[in-house]
């Protein structure tokens, strides 16, 4: 896990480990299940296979994934949140939230609702 970065703004610290273009949507697929790539690739479709990959690297980098390679053929492999990654949870989960409201609500509110 990267512990060395420096944060001057509390925000900064879960954005930076989760602000990847497709990072929040895997750890949100993960938090309920283990998944394999392929299952992966289906959940986060827009995604390619390298960036995929990518993403899953500096999750495993950071410490939020696990990655578990079994012998066999064709390798499987396996990807869960760590418990790092679980304390991600909460924000995960209000991020859910906010965009089922946005959705529900026809992505108008920002146009409809200024500050």
């Amino acid at each position: 896990m990267n512990r060395e970065k420096i944060f001057n703004c509390p925000v900064e610290a879960p954005i930076s480990f989760i602000g990847g273009k497709y990072k929040a949507i895997i750890l949100h697929h993960l938090t309920n299940h283990t998944l394999r790539f392929n299952e992966l690739q289906k959940l986060v479709s827009k995604a390619t296979p390298k960036m995929l990959t990518q993403q899953l690297r500096e999750l495993e980098r950071d410490g939020l994934i696990s990655r578990k390679v079994y012998p066999v053929v064709p390798p499987k492999t396996e990807y869960a949140l760590t418990d790092f990654g679980r304390s991600l949870t909460p924000i995960l989960k209000a991020l859910c939230d906010w965009g089922t409201i946005y959705i529900e609500n026809d992505c108008t509110w920002i146009a409809t609702n200024p500050s």
